[in-house]
């Protein structure tokens, strides 16, 4: 249950929430652009582009789009950053390219400044965040009223967000360490032989493989020691993303295979995932290990591949625990 609270400041506005996830998490909903585009804007507006430069002196630039396709764009600088307590940002309408235009560009009505002022506060306590949020600057009236309705549509989507996320770490034991092998550990409520099938016919494979806003097309695959596999997955515009690896090792409690992505050649990840009963329950740990640590970071958490990582696990899971039909 969140707890919210709304004051108006002289020439700007104040909210305060409580959300039910720790600190960690909501500064990385902030931070992280892969978790911004799931949340930025009013109810129904989505955020095609989000860059963020996060250190003193660096730059954002956000875009919004609103449900009948008008794009609002933003940009600021960070001018404080205290990890995990505190971050202030100027704020400022701009167009596609970053530069700073005045309100009315977008339609906006009243006397605004070219630059705002955002300072975001943090405070963690018994595993929930108390998050105050301050934007200065703004006129008073109908353009603070709506600024103050805006923010709060965006916040109820945080608080979606961080509901989902906090449910994946329930779930999910995610590691991810620069120079390490990555790690996914989950408990499934379904016996071995059943996820061993799920991750190896091509028949099931549509069913979970990625993110449930693609579809995935098995084009090969020959679950085997040598045998290899490729899979295309589509989005809505029609954008295909293939994928591809060699089988090392298919045995009923241990697979290991190559994966890589044709869009990066070269960046070849070795993959290992067991499956091991526990009590009736199969504990699978998926492992792969990247080409470079560099890889580690930039593929799989500057462009939000860990997230696809539990997702697809969630979908498997679904698979596995509700929806299975044997055959």
């Amino acid at each position: 249950m969140q707890k919210t609270m709304t004051k108006r400041k002289s020439a700007g506005l104040s909210i305060t929430r409580v959300f039910d996830a720790p600190v960690d998490l909501v500064w990385k909903a902030w931070t992280d652009p892969g978790y911004v585009k799931r949340w930025w804007g009013p109810k129904d507006f989505t955020a095609p582009f989000i860059m963020i430069d996060f250190r003193v002196g660096g730059k954002s630039l956000f875009c919004m789009r609103s449900p009948d396709g008008q794009e609002f764009w933003s940009t600021g600088i960070y001018r404080e950053i205290v990890p995990e307590k505190r971050i202030v940002t100027t704020d400022s309408f701009s167009d596609e390219k970053g530069a700073i235009v005045p309100a009315s560009f977008y339609g906006m009505t009243g006397v605004w400044p070219l630059e705002l002022l955002v300072t975001l506060t943090f405070e963690e306590k018994n595993g929930k965040t108390t998050f105050t949020l301050v934007h200065e600057g703004m006129p008073p009236g109908e353009p603070s009223e709506q600024a103050k309705a805006g923010w709060n549509e965006s916040l109820d989507k945080l608080e979606t967000l961080l509901h989902d996320e906090t449910q994946h770490r329930e779930k999910n034991v995610l590691v991810i360490e620069p120079g390490k092998p990555a790690s996914l550990t989950r408990i499934f409520d379904a016996p071995p032989e059943r996820l061993f099938s799920a991750v190896t016919d091509p028949a099931r494979i549509p069913l979970w493989w990625g993110p449930g806003n693609l579809t995935t097309i098995v084009d090969t695959m020959d679950a085997r020691s040598g045998g290899s596999w490729r899979f295309i997955q589509r989005d809505a515009d029609g954008n295909e993303y293939a994928f591809h690896g060699v089988y090392h090792e298919v045995s009923p409690r241990r697979i290991v295979q190559t994966l890589e992505f044709e869009g990066m050649p070269g960046h070849v990840q070795l993959e290992v995932i067991t499956f091991e009963e526990v009590d009736g329950k199969t504990k699978m740990v998926d492992k792969s290990v990247i080409e470079t640590p560099e890889d580690v970071e930039d593929e799989m958490l500057k462009s939000a591949m860990a997230e696809g990582w539990m997702e697809t696990i969630d979908r498997l899971a679904e698979l596995v625990e509700k929806k299975w039909r044997e055959g």
